[in-house]
C-alpha cells in the first residue's frame, strides 16, 4: 500500500449532513461530501492487511484495496477503471448500501474501519465530473436477443452486461419509468432520481432498449416473449408486502409502506397523478396518502421503515414513532457474531436523527377506528424466550397493553416474494420453498429452458448491491447459455472497461 502507516496517523471521517431542521424541509440528498485532500487520508487508512476480508464482505467481490490506494496516490482515472470492473452502479451502492464490506475490514477488528462505502462514491461521482464515463457500445453484436422484466438494479446489471456482450437487449418496465425499487422504493433524498436518469442514458447510447408501461404476463404474454427473444431473464424482485391480518386492517389510512413511498417520490419528479392508477404492486387504487398533521406509525423496523420516517417528517407528520418486534440490538457488535459477520447491532439512520420515537419488542393486536378510518392501534408488549437451547419464542408481557394515537399506520414489514401469477403462471416456474422462482445459483436457470430468474426474484428480499452481484452472474450464465462460453466476468474477477 501507499501508506503502510495511514491506519494509524489518519482517524476515520465520513461525510458530514446537512442540518435535521434543514433537509427535512426539502427531498435533496443529504450528504455533504469530505474535501478530495481528506478523501485521499481516508483512502490511506486502508491498511497492507494481506487478506483483504472486505472482498468477502462485498457480494461484489470489489477490489477495495486496489482503488483505496489509488485514492490515496490522487490516480482517480485509476480508481473509476478498478471500481467498475466489479459494479455496474458504484453511484447506488455509494449512497444507500449498508456496506457490509465495513464491517468486514481487516481494521474493524479493533479499529473503526475504513470508509469504503464513501470511497466509491467519492470515485464515481469524481468520474463523472471528470467526463470518464462514456458510453461503450459494443464493437460487435451477436444477433441474439435478450427480454429482461424488470428495471430494478439487478434487471438493469443484467441489461448492462449482456449488452456489453454484444446482445441485443431488451428491458421491460410495468411502471411509467425506469428503475424499479431505485426509482419508487428509495426516497429522493438518500438517492435523487437524475442519478438513475444519468446511467439509464449512458445505457441507452450504448443500445439497450427500454420498454415502459409493459405488465408482463398481461400486456405480453410469455408465449409471446419465448417466441421474439432467444432468452428471457425475470428480475422482478419480491413484490408482495408482509401483510398484518389483524382486526381493523380494512380501516382507512392502514396502507403499505411501498404505497407511501412510491407516492412520495411520485409527486417529487413532477407526476400529476401520484399512484391513484394502481399501488405499487398493481393491487387496488388507494388514494393520496400523506402524513402532514397526522400521528403517524409506521410498523417494521428495517431500512424501508427508516424511509417511511424520514418522508413523514419532510411531509409535516405531528408524531412520527416506528415498531420493531425484536429486541433493542446491542450498541457494538454481539459476541456471537464475531468479526467478519454481518452483526445485528442498534443503526441510526439519518430519518432517526431527523425525529421518531423508537419502541422494541411491540406487537400491534389491533387497529381501533372511526366512521371507517384508524384512529389508534392497540399494542403489547413481548419479550423473547429460549429453553433448552431453542430458538426463542415470542411470548407476550401481562399488563404490558397500551393504545397509541394513529392516524396513518405504514406497514413496513419486508416482502414474502414474487408475484405467482402472471409470467410465472403463465411460463410455468416452479417455485422454491419458500415462494421465490426456483433457479440454481449454479446457472440461474429456472426449470423452463432459455428463462432464467435472478434478484429478490430468485433469492428473496435483499439488498441493492445483492441484487446487481446477481444480475451479473446471471449475465454471465445467459451469455454461456446463448453462444456456448462467456467472456463476462465472474465475482470479483472484474472486467476492466475500455476507458
Amino acid at each position: 500500500m501507499g501508506k503502510p502507516t495511514g491506519f494509524k496517523e489518519y482517524e476515520r471521517e465520513t461525510p458530514g449532513e446537512r442540518p435535521a431542521g434543514e433537509r427535512v424541509g426539502d427531498y435533496r440528498e443529504f450528504l455533504i461530501q469530505l474535501p478530495v485532500a481528506r478523501l485521499r487520508e481516508q483512502g490511506a487508512r486502508c491498511m497492507d492487511c494481506g487478506l483483504p476480508f472486505c472482498h468477502t464482505g462485498c457480494p461484489l467481490g470489489n477490489i477495495i484495496p486496489d482503488f483505496n490506494d489509488l485514492v490515496y496516490r490522487d490516480d482517480w482515472a485509476g480508481a473509476i477503471r478498478v471500481l467498475h470492473a466489479t459494479n455496474n452502479f458504484p453511484e447506488f451502492t455509494g449512497r444507500v448500501c449498508p456496506a457490509p464490506c465495513e464491517e468486514a475490514c481487516v481494521l474493524g477488528i479493533n479499529e473503526p474501519p475504513v470508509t469504503i462505502k464513501n470511497m466509491e462514491l467519492a470515485i464515481i461521482d469524481r468520474a463523472f465530473e471528470e467526463g470518464w464515463v462514456r458510453p461503450e457500445p459494443p464493437e460487435v453484436r451477436t444477433g441474439m436477443k435478450v427480454a429482461v422484466v424488470g428495471s430494478g438494479p439487478a434487471g438493469l446489471a443484467v441489461g448492462h452486461q449482456l449488452n456489453r456482450a454484444g446482445h441485443l437487449v431488451t428491458v421491460f418496465e410495468r411502471a411509467d419509468r425506469v428503475g424499479g425499487l431505485l426509482r419508487y422504493g428509495i426516497p429522493d433524498f438518500k438517492l435523487e432520481k437524475w442519478v438513475i436518469d444519468r446511467r439509464l442514458d449512458l445505457m441507452e447510447a450504448e443500445g439497450v432498449v427500454f420498454r415502459t408501461g409493459v405488465h408482463v404476463g398481461y400486456d405480453i404474454t410469455g408465449d409471446r416473449l419465448q417466441a421474439e427473444f432467444d432468452a428471457i431473464v425475470l428480475c422482478g424482485g419480491s413484490a408482495r408486502p408482509r401483510d398484518l391480518p389483524i382486526a381493523g386492517r380494512d380501516l382507512g389510512g392502514v396502507h403499505y409502506a411501498m404505497e407511501f413511498l412510491s407516492q412520495q417520490n411520485k409527486r417529487v419528479a413532477g407526476d400529476a397523478e401520484a399512484f391513484s392508477r394502481h399501488g405499487w404492486w398493481f393491487g387496488p387504487a388507494c388514494g393520496d396518502i400523506v402524513a402532514k398533521d397526522k400521528h403517524v406509525v409506521v410498523i417494521g423496523g428495517g431500512d424501508t421503515g427508516s424511509d417511511c420516517v424520514g418522508t413523514s417528517n419532510r411531509q409535516g407528520a405531528r408524531s412520527v414513532t416506528q415498531f420493531e418486534l425484536l429486541p433493542e440490538p446491542p450498541a457494538g457488535r454481539p459476541a456471537n457474531q464475531p468479526w467478519p459477520y454481518w452483526p445485528m447491532k442498534l443503526r441510526t439512520s439519518s430519518s432517526h436523527k431527523e425525529g421518531c420515537e423508537r419502541q422494541w419488542s411491540i406487537l400491534t393486536k389491533r387497529f381501533e377506528g372511526d366512521a371507517g378510518r384508524v384512529t389508534g392501534l392497540q399494542t403489547v408488549k413481548v419479550e423473547w424466550v429460549a429453553a433448552n437451547g431453542s430458538r426463542p419464542q415470542m411470548r407476550e408481557v401481562p399488563g404490558s397493553e397500551r393504545t397509541w394515537p394513529a392516524d396513518l399506520v405504514l406497514l413496513a414489514m419486508g416482502f414474502v416474494g414474487p408475484e405467482p401469477d402472471g409470467i410465472v403462471a403463465q411460463l410455468g416456474l416452479d417455485l422454491d420453498e419458500r415462494g421465490n422462482v426456483k433457479a440454481s445459483e449454479d446457472d440461474y436457470q429456472t426449470n423452463v429452458s432459455g428463462v432464467f430468474a435472478c434478484g429478490d426474484m430468485r433469492r428473496g428480499q435483499s439488498l441493492v448491491v445483492w441484487a446487481i452481484s446477481e444480475g451479473r452472474e446471471a449475465a454471465r450464465a445467459v451469455d454461456r447459455y446463448l453462444m456456448g462460453s462467456t467472456s463476462l466476468p465472474t465475482k470479483g474477477r472484474g472486467d476492466l472497461p475500455r476507458r
